[in-house]
């Protein structure tokens, strides 16, 4: 069977495994944040934390409580990691610098996960479960009650209140990602993911010399991580390190939990606004992005160049050998189209081309499927921005599911759409102009300016992945990626929420003869060239300095 085959019946196997879990997980979800019934164990949780979970909430208390909860995260991650020597656990590692443990504490809260450092070689067993695990659960966690949120804010009318945002965090954590982290968990055991708390112990001879490696609890760690979006890997080389992701089947796998909450969501969306074709308009819109894509990095990778190329079957630099191109290719699509940032192979060594894919997923927001909770939000927000185009086409009053796009919905959608790229291109023309950034470069040329460019995309956006040839733990790289992570989290946060509020007080407007139909496939394709064009007028410039030029150039 040729590599190509092969990747395409990874491919079709992956799509068979996500349609299967579509229906089911999305109409639980649905049921979760709709239920008016608390669990015991959410009741002590309530109890403890001295929350009201029925009292109804208006976007800013629903916002108070994002910003505090998220806060408060922060300030308890930086301090465990500060600590770190004087914790039990610790396997002898000392305490996190100050700059970095602002950086992983930023990145882990907010969903970001981006990585200066090297897991097994820095973080010790308190830190990596009692730290780093629990934020990947409840940030997104996070993003899921936010993006409920946006669509109460559609379903309700003549209201303000978008529901408790305690509740949402807490039902998202126990009732989904909890019972599907165990058993994600336990399949990854059985596929040879570690699943242990042994120290450090040397292991064979290398280069004349004995090798080391730190066991840890991987396998639940490593669930959460892709199932939430995450993508913080327990060790440097993150889903490449075979103690990760031992076997293809554990890497197809590993993609499955990246995709299947984001694409449910669409199902969960159009159940909670009470029409189902909705939601298909916007899996629809999520899938033709996320194939196309797929389809180009695969052509990318897979396309011959030379002898070694022809040698190797495809583009392997910088890939495993037990995932080839098309399971590298497949994951680093799913990775940066969604805000996970997991890696099995190292976008630095991909094509030009391939490299610039990569990038571009992240810069179109993350929404095909994007990540959990944030992929559904940022798409709804695409979507009034094409529902406003298209009434200017026409003449006609934008309206989207029977609410009015008036000028301050569309206000404070393009707030939304503005925010990200900003931060991304002022940090990447800051560290270019300054002389101390440019020494982190790896290469020279237009490969050296794509690794900053790549840092600044992977942290605004939320995703975390990285080139691998950027030298990022610095002062400077540590703090200004912080403060990009922090503000590409929680600014458009504040715009979903302060959106949702203000379509929740509106009065549904009765469909006629000439509302724009939003379930058809003339508006689905409408919604992936607005999310094409508005990225590309944005980002061209950009890339055509880095990816562009380096593919054009090879």
């Amino acid at each position: 069977m040729s590599p190509v085959t092969a990747g395409v019946l990874q491919l079709l196997a992956l799509i068979a495994a996500l349609a299967l879990a579509y229906r089911p997980l999305g109409d639980y979800m649905a049921r979760v944040y709709s239920s008016e019934r608390h669990y015991k164990p959410e009741k002590w949780i309530y109890k403890a934390i001295g929350a009201n979970p029925s009292a109804e909430m208006r976007w800013p208390a629903y916002l108070r409580g994002v910003l505090a909860f998220s806060a408060v995260s922060v300030l308890f991650l930086y301090a465990l990691q500060r600590l770190q020597g004087s914790l039990p656990g610790s396997l002898g590692f000392v305490s996190i610098d100050p700059d970095q443990a602002f950086n992983t504490a930023a990145s882990f809260v907010a969903n970001t996960n981006w990585q200066s450092y090297a897991g097994e070689q820095a973080m010790g067993h308190v830190v990596q479960t009692g730290g780093l695990a629990v934020q990947n659960f409840v940030s997104a966690a996070v993003g899921m009650a936010v993006a409920v949120a946006l669509v109460r804010g559609f379903a309700r009318s003549r209201t303000g209140e978008l529901g408790n945002f305690w509740a949402d965090l807490v039902r998202g954590t126990v009732r989904i990602l909890l019972p599907i982290s165990v058993i994600g968990a336990l399949i990854l055991v059985a596929c040879g993911v570690i699943q242990n708390f042994a120290g450090i112990h040397e292991v064979g001879q290398f280069l004349g010399g004995t090798q080391q490696w730190n066991g840890g609890a991987v396998a639940s760690q490593e669930v959460i991580k892709e199932l939430g979006t995450n993508g913080g890997g327990y060790f440097n080389a993150n889903s490449a390190h075979p103690f990760e992701n031992p076997t293809p089947f554990s890497n197809l796998f590993e993609i499955f939990l990246i995709l299947v909450i984001p694409f449910a969501l669409t199902r969960t969306f159009g159940r909670m606004v009470g029409n189902l074709r909705q939601g298909y308009a916007i899996l629809a819109t999520m899938a033709t992005i996320w194939l196309g894509f797929t389809a180009l990095m695969m052509w990318t990778e897979f396309a011959h160049h030379g002898p070694a190329f022809d040698i190797a079957g495809g583009a392997m630099e910088g890939k495993e050998t037990r995932f080839g191109v098309a399971g590298s290719s497949i994951f680093a699509v799913a990775t940066t189209l969604t805000s996970t940032g997991a890696v099995n192979s190292f976008h630095s060594s991909y094509t030009g081309f391939g490299g610039g894919i990569a990038m571009l997923g992240m810069q179109l927001g993350e929404i095909a499927p994007g990540g959990v909770g944030s992929g559904l939000y940022g798409m709804l927000i695409m979507a009034i921005i094409a529902v406003f185009i298209a009434g200017l086409m026409v003449g006609r009053t934008p309206e989207y599911l029977g609410k009015k796009i008036g000028t301050r919905q569309i206000k404070l959608a393009a707030c939304y759409i503005l925010i990200t790229p900003a931060l991304v291109l002022c940090f990447t023309a800051a560290a270019m102009a300054l002389p101390t950034p440019g020494n982190s470069m790896a290469n020279p040329g237009a490969h050296g300016f794509s690794e900053i460019l790549y840092a600044y995309t992977s942290g605004a956006n939320n995703n975390g992945s990285a080139f691998a040839g950027l030298n990022a733990d610095t002062q400077w790289f540590n703090s200004t990626i912080g403060i990009a992570m922090l503000l590409g989290r929680f600014l458009p946060i504040v715009f979903v929420l302060a959106l949702a509020g203000s379509l929740a007080e509106q009065q549904p407007v009765p469909e006629t003869a000439g509302t724009l139909r939003t379930d058809k496939p003339l508006y689905a394709g409408l919604l992936v060239g607005t999310i094409v064009i508005i990225t590309g007028l944005t980002y061209f410039p950009a890339l055509a300095l880095g990816p562009l030029a380096e593919g054009l150039a090879s």
